[in-house]
């Protein structure tokens, strides 16, 4: 028991000391990409996200966590042709990631402060869609632009593990010693163009069909028109890589005790 009891105080002095922080971020989750030609508050869905916060100085934080939201796109809120192409997705984001706030302000003098943040995370998507019979299906399987197909060298399978780049502003407020407010915008720099499934052009309906099947064909080419796309033409824009955002509030609480006195204006 004296044992237990001295690795308890000595965890405890060491929080103290360190003054680590937990948060949590409550806001929405966003998509830019192929199916989104200006922003459509339909394309918002819920996120949380879990941190914790290490403070190297007065200026800057170090912060690790885990994130979660939902993200779609669809062309019916598209308001030029590419409403006729009539492709949409939906996707769940699982993210991890790193990185350092900077504080553009002393928070020690500051009640209020911006700070602007950058890192590095891996997130995981999985893209999916209902077919006519409103029968959710996973896209990345039907290979719906020949992706891994050997008639199309050049296009490549895309993984549902990801690197991107996490990077922000926010501005947090103090309400005591203990707890802190914020609302942050963060964006997420990707390498991969088909977190929607769209990327390239779409390809030969008879060699989809023989690789994957009637399904693949379904979901590969969903216009309205009786008139089947033909292989080559343009389906999506590989040239612009697909972005993810996150916005919303955060509810910062120091795990140490508090009671260094701060001078603020």
């Amino acid at each position: 028991m004296k044992r237990v009891f001295v690795i308890i105080l000595f965890i405890s002095n060491i929080s103290k000391a360190q003054q680590w922080q937990a948060e949590i971020f409550t806001g929405v989750s966003g998509y830019a990409g192929d199916l989104s030609e200006d922003f459509n508050i339909r394309t918002l869905g819920p996120s949380i996200h879990f941190n914790l916060n290490y403070p190297l100085s007065n200026r800057f934080v170090f912060r690790g966590g885990l994130g979660w939201g939902k993200i779609k796109g669809s062309d019916q809120f598209n308001k030029t042709d590419l409403k006729g192409r009539n492709l949409d997705f939906k996707s769940q984001l699982f993210e991890a990631s790193v990185c350092i706030e900077i504080n553009l302000l002393t928070p020690d003098l500051f009640n209020s402060y911006p700070y602007v943040f950058g890192g590095i995370g891996l997130f995981h998507f999985n893209p999916y869609a209902y077919d006519k019979n409103g029968t959710r299906v996973l896209l990345k399987p039907l290979s719906t632009e020949g992706e891994g197909f050997p008639e199309y060298p050049d296009k490549k399978n895309y993984h549902l593990w990801q690197p991107c780049l996490p990077f922000g502003t926010g501005v947090k407020k103090s309400l005591n010693d203990k707890y802190e407010i914020a609302f942050e915008l963060g964006f997420r720099k990707l390498f991969t163009d088909y977190l929607d499934d769209v990327s390239t052009t779409y390809v030969d309906q008879e060699t989809l069909f023989f690789h994957k099947g009637e399904k693949a064909v379904e979901m590969a080419s969903r216009n309205n028109s009786f008139t089947p796309h033909l292989a080559g033409e343009i389906r999506g824009n590989p040239k612009k890589k697909d972005w993810y955002y996150f916005a919303g509030l955060k509810l910062l609480m120091k795990l140490g005790n508090g009671n260094e006195g701060r001078m603020r204006f």
